[in-house]
């Protein structure tokens, strides 16, 4: 008889995907607020640069540590964790009144969002099977892409209605639901992993060891490609904009497609990478990314602007199914949550560097050729997975 105070496998990967829909939902809230904030508290340009990028900072390393720790003792206790700390990370942002205060809170909130990345991720990747893994996959990144389009959305507008505190608490308040969901889970421990004491340098020699594996490689790559080019389209897409006499509307409505298309194209995607192999949707998704963002500049009215980012929408569901299951496919379950721990900190790691380098090319380039170079990593990561194609 089936206990009461767990779900059953059908109700895992519905209950994981909302947890992560809510652990991934507070970082989106906080991107179109944290500047303004931190100008609201005082803060020069410079350390509203500072501030913004602690989370980042903290949250690359973060996410290899704890990738580790859910190797060792399951996905659960890191999930529970860091959503706890989320939690009180967000209910900090209400108490700041200096720069300073803001700083520090990005850092435990940086640190604290790093168990939750590679918890839910070697969660899905533990219950989603491996005949199924795309799939699965395909849902949990819809639940980034839901939780990337729902936080931007509403974040601005409370902001602007009710003030910045009021997204501190909304944000809270999911996250503590989130934090009650994952107790409900099962412990996470699969049944496979070897738990070992390890020696001094052990931990960071296996980091080493994944990051030159043939079949990793190409996802570590691609993930990182992907979001550096985001990073660079959301710094320099509302200046393009601008200059072409749009409004913020413009740029929410562009980003809302490209999100719209992300999440749609996710399943089919995921199905897709199960039944005919993960290489050649990738290979198809950066093509198509690059094409998109080597067209953006040359677009001059609104209707054309949707439709070029409704196809880098769908670059990055096809890419991003495909790449996150081919971390699944080549680790064991002693080495997952490193894996997909080095995933996530790839993903952090790509907009952490594109915003800042697409933002400073477009300075001295100017904004279209910035546009164009945001794909030059999207590039290299093609060239890459064509050359060891092979192995994956």
């Amino acid at each position: 008889m089936r206990k009461l105070s767990q779900p059953g496998i059908e109700n895992i990967l519905p209950a994981i995907s909302f947890v992560t829909f809510i652990g991934f939902l507070d970082t989106h809230l906080l991107i179109p607020v944290m500047a303004l904030y931190a100008y609201e508290l005082g803060a020069g340009v410079g350390m509203v640069g500072l501030i913004i990028g602690l989370y980042s900072i903290l949250n690359t390393p973060a996410n290899i540590f704890f990738g580790r720790l859910v190797d060792r003792v399951g996905y659960k206790l890191p999930l529970v964790a860091g959503l706890i700390g989320d939690t009180i990370s967000m209910f900090l942002y209400t108490l700041c009144r200096l720069p300073f205060h803001l700083a520090l809170v990005r850092v435990l909130h940086g640190i604290t969002g790093g168990m939750v990345g590679p918890a839910t991720m070697s969660a899905i990747a533990q219950h989603g099977g491996e005949e199924r893994r795309g799939r699965a996959m395909a849902v949990y990144g819809m639940s980034l892409a839901a939780a990337t389009l729902v936080g931007y959305g509403l974040s601005g507008f409370i902001a602007s209605r009710f003030g910045y505190k009021v997204v501190f608490w909304l944000g809270g308040a999911l996250l503590i639901t989130g934090a009650a969901l994952a107790m409900w889970l099962p412990g996470g421990r699969n049944r496979d992993s070897v738990q070992l004491k390890t020696a001094p340098g052990e931990g960071w020699r296996k980091v080493r060891e994944l990051l030159s594996r043939k079949g990793l490689i190409t996802p570590f790559l691609t993930i990182f490609a992907q979001y550096f080019s985001f990073g660079g389209v959301v710094t320099l897409l509302p200046i393009y904009l601008k200059g072409m006499g749009m409004e913020a509307f413009h740029v929410g409505i562009s980003l809302a497609v490209f999100a719209v298309l992300f999440i749609i194209l996710q399943m089919p995607a995921g199905v897709f990478s199960d039944r005919v192999g993960r290489g050649g949707l990738v290979i198809a998704g950066l093509a198509l990314g690059v094409i998109a963002l080597a067209l953006l500049p040359w677009v001059t009215v609104f209707p054309l602007l949707l439709v070029v980012m409704a196809l880098y929408g769908a670059a990055y569901g096809m890419i991003f199914p495909a790449a996150s299951a081919m971390v699944a496919d080549h680790t064991n379950a002693a080495e997952r949550g490193l894996g997909t721990g080095i995933f996530h900190a790839m993903l952090t790691a790509g907009v952490a560097v594109g915003a800042p380098v697409i933002g400073w090319a477009g300075g001295v380039l100017g904004v279209e050729r910035g546009l164009i170079l945001s794909a030059g990593v999207m590039v290299l990561a093609l060239i890459t997975m064509l050359t060891v194609r092979k192995h994956i």
